[in-house]
């Protein structure tokens, strides 16, 4: 089962939708003490990073998240969701976040419309799991004023521009983020989403579950 964090600040139906309509067992998650009965999750998000990470102090998320990182099950983030994956937001503030990848999220550039709303192309910079099938340079669909800023580029596989190149699909080992919205960017999104429902299914096959 695929878990969708709700923690106030997130497209969740629109998630838990897109996952059923591919035959993926999703629920959306009110309670960390949940988070046991999965075998991946997704931490969608929309809205500011600050707002984000109180919610998720508020609501008991962060040390569980942390843990279930650490945990070596699938884990992605989406938008927001991703941003906060990062060690600092400044939204706002300079804000942490749950620092599970290297980076931290900044404005785009004065002079660039915000927020980059609509559909963009994305580069992919090295072979994953998640755009096995994808072609390269699929629209997807972005909303977003912030992006992500981070010198380790082993985490990169996929960019977009929005006069200034920024990553639009990172990850190392099992924690993985989007900034744009694959349940909004059929046909490739969903099969983003299918890619992710294998891994998680294939995770638990060879975890014995």
């Amino acid at each position: 089962m695929i878990g969708i964090i709700d923690y106030g600040r997130g497209n969740l139906r629109s998630v838990e939708k897109a996952l059923l309509k591919l035959g993926y067992s999703a629920k959306v998650l009110e309670s960390p003490d949940e988070l046991m009965d999965t075998k991946g999750i997704i931490l969608p998000g929309v809205g500011a990073f600050a707002d984000a990470m109180a919610a998720l102090e508020e609501k008991g998320w962060i040390e569980p998240l942390i843990r279930y990182a650490c945990s070596g099950k699938p884990f992605l983030g989406i938008c927001l969701g991703m941003q906060v994956l990062f060690e600092v937001g400044e939204e706002h503030g300079e804000h942490k976040g749950l620092g599970l990848l290297p980076g931290r999220v900044v404005r785009f550039p004065v002079g660039r419309k915000v927020p980059h709303m609509g559909w963009n192309t994305l580069h992919q910079e090295k072979p994953c799991r998640l755009l096995q099938g994808i072609p390269d340079e699929p629209f997807f669909y972005f909303v977003h004023s912030y992006y992500v800023l981070s010198e380790e580029q082993e985490i990169l596989a996929g960019t977009s521009d929005y006069g200034v190149p920024f990553p639009a699909l990172v990850g190392r080992d099992t924690v993985w983020g989007a900034q744009f919205h694959p349940e909004k960017s059929s046909p490739w999104g969903l099969k983003l989403l299918e890619n992710f429902g294998k891994w998680v299914n294939e995770d638990a096959t060879i975890s014995g579950h």
